[in-house]
């Protein structure tokens, strides 16, 4: 992407196309454009010359174009922005991400690659960013705040602010990626304060990350330059948020959909302070939904007005985070644009990014291919037996984790358990399963143990490499045995996801990239997956995906309790607890 008015003559072309002197490189005719600065629909072409638009008129026959495309009444509409995302959480490397939301409009991402970076530290966001550049997909990445996210648990790396300020300057570093210390950053922590600073300036920004924060907490958090937030559940939550000068990031991905709360907060009045995201979105979800535009085509089935819900995915992210020339098609702005035929229902016909056609009927015009070698940095966790799973019973009655279907937070109770000859232990009966965080980047034995409702496993285990966000192997089982062997699975695979039964592999997905990402095209990644999910549906989950929910049962930084390889978090006060109450 070259910068605007950076070069002459190549600005004297796009004058002389947008007058009608000369011929545009490309022209699109028979068109409906989507205006998102005035928020009207009416009949134009547009003339693109190089990796812009250089102009649009409302007067067939304005402009001549080496080449021409007649859209046939089809409306045009900018490229689709995700305000927020982790690429490292579609499983697949970014080469391949972009062959997989290119054909659904999706032509710039916000990325934090804070995913890889607690695998690899620096390593993993340069190497994002080289896997990412020269895409025909804008990849904007926003610097890891928090890695790790907390220091109850074990990553594979720590970044200070001197490791992040060396990124600082690169060309498509937006900022500074989501605070997710919201106490250490609320209540004024050295690291968090230098990190924040980080983020200020001209086009930087700071991403939020205040799950459940309001009041006084909120307003310091505001005040230490946090400028968005996608963790809001609920309209009220998120007014609040936007009342305190946030972007209100509305995520609907594939484990947090938070879209059907959060549409009563969108007005005409506030509209611009929204934008969409998805955080999360694995392969088949990619496939079977699609990416920003089923976002948009879920809010206008809901009643939201169909060009407020595309300026939430073009404008309105664009100039929030300082892309002065992106998100609309207008004269000088980058040429990326979708194409479709109902504005009721949109499906995307054409992509166009920099001024090419690069999708087109559902698919990519030419496919990408994975070119920069990853990371080589294998997994190193301790010698695991049955006994690294079993509970010793300090009591009868423990702290139990409820998973919630569709959401990344979680409830809490206390429960009496099940004990045996002095162990405590699953209990199929009344869903409480037993839980397994295992340390896996420096050996130190570490294994969190504890119990978790939700899941509904009748028999076997579960196990996955990707347990935000220090990505330690996360296992859920009903027995000892079975959970040893679906976790040495994933160990033995240098991480991915696993399901066991008996004694028996069920089924198996490597990620052999940092424990995150396969190195294998969308299509094998998928179907390993769905046999995946399908096994977990056999055992008795009635999850949509177990894997995504086992991903999140990790983060000790999303409400209420959750599990570490250091122990069980009480979010809400921040620390550690033990697993059994008097």
């Amino acid at each position: 992407m070259k910068p605007f008015l950076q070069e002459a003559e190549s600005l004297k072309t796009l004058l002389s196309v947008a007058r009608g002197d000369a011929p545009a490189d490309l022209v699109l005719t028979g068109g409906q454009l989507v205006n998102v600065f005035t928020g009207e629909i009416y009949p134009a072409e547009v003339a693109i010359v190089g990796e812009r638009f250089a102009g649009v008129s409302t007067t067939p026959g304005t402009y001549r174009g080496k080449q021409t495309i007649d859209l046939a009444g089809e409306y045009i509409a900018p490229g689709f922005m995700d305000a927020h995302v982790h690429i490292e959480s579609s499983m697949l490397l970014p080469a391949e991400y972009a062959n997989a939301v290119l054909p659904h409009g999706t032509t710039a991402v916000v990325t934090d690659p804070h995913e890889i970076a607690n695998v690899y530290g620096l390593d993993g966001i340069r190497f994002m960013l080289q896997a990412s550049e020269g895409l025909p997909i804008h990849v904007f990445v926003m610097l890891s705040s928090c890695v790790p996210a907390t220091d109850m648990e074990t990553s594979g790396a720590r970044l200070g602010v001197e490791d992040l300020a060396t990124l600082r300057n690169e060309e498509r570093v937006l900022g500074i990626a989501e605070m997710m210390n919201y106490p250490g950053v609320a209540n004024g922590s050295d690291d968090m304060v230098s990190k924040a600073l980080l983020g200020h300036g001209e086009r930087k920004r700071v991403d939020g990350h205040a799950p459940l924060v309001g009041g006084t907490m909120l307003q310091a958090y505001a005040a230490a330059g946090v400028a968005s937030d996608h963790e809001s559940v609920s309209a009220e939550e998120a007014l609040q948020k936007m009342r305190a000068g946030m972007q209100v990031l509305i995520r609907e991905g594939s484990t947090a959909r938070n879209l059907d709360a959060l549409l009563p907060l969108i007005t005409t009045e506030n509209s611009r302070f929204c934008s969409w995201a998805t955080d999360d979105k694995q392969p088949d979800d990619l496939e079977t939904q699609g990416h920003i535009d089923h976002n948009i085509r879920q809010a206008i089935k809901q009643g939201l007005d169909p060009v407020t819900a595309i300026q939430m995915a073009t404008i309105n992210t664009a100039r929030h985070f300082g892309l002065n020339d992106m998100g609309a098609v207008a004269p000088g702005y980058l040429a990326d644009l979708v194409t479709f035929a109902n504005l009721q229902n949109i499906q995307v016909s054409r992509t166009f990014a920099s001024g090419r056609l690069v999708a087109e009927a559902g698919h990519v015009i030419a496919p990408l291919a994975n070119k920069v070698a990853p990371p080589a940095r294998g997994m190193m966790p301790a010698q695991l037996t049955e006994a690294s799973f079993r509970i010793p019973a300090a009591g009868r009655r423990a702290r139990v984790i409820v998973a919630l279907p569709d959401q990344i937070v979680t409830q809490d109770c206390i429960a009496e358990v099940k004990v045996e000859d002095g162990w405590a232990l699953a209990d199929t009966g009344r869903d409480i399963l037993k839980l397994a965080v295992v340390e896996r980047h420096i050996g130190t034995g570490n294994v969190g143990l504890g119990f978790v409702q939700g899941f509904h496993l009748n028999a076997g285990a579960l196990a996955s490499s990707v347990a935000h966000d220090s990505h330690n192997v996360v296992v859920v089982g009903t027995n000892d045995s079975d959970m040893l062997l679906a976790a040495q699975t994933v160990i033995e695979m240098g991480g991915g996801l696993s399901a066991a039964r008996d004694g028996e592999v069920l089924a198996r997905l490597a990620l052999p990239v940092a424990g995150l990402m396969s190195d294998q095209p969308l299509g094998p990644v998928r179907d390993a997956l769905l046999v995946l999910l399908q096994r977990a549906r056999e055992l008795g989950c009635p999850l949509s995906n177990p894997y995504m929910a086992m991903a999140f049962l990790a983060l000790p930084v999303i409400p209420a309790l959750k599990l570490t390889d250091k122990g069980l978090v009480d979010v809400h006060k921040f620390s550690l607890v033990p697993l059994f109450v008097s």
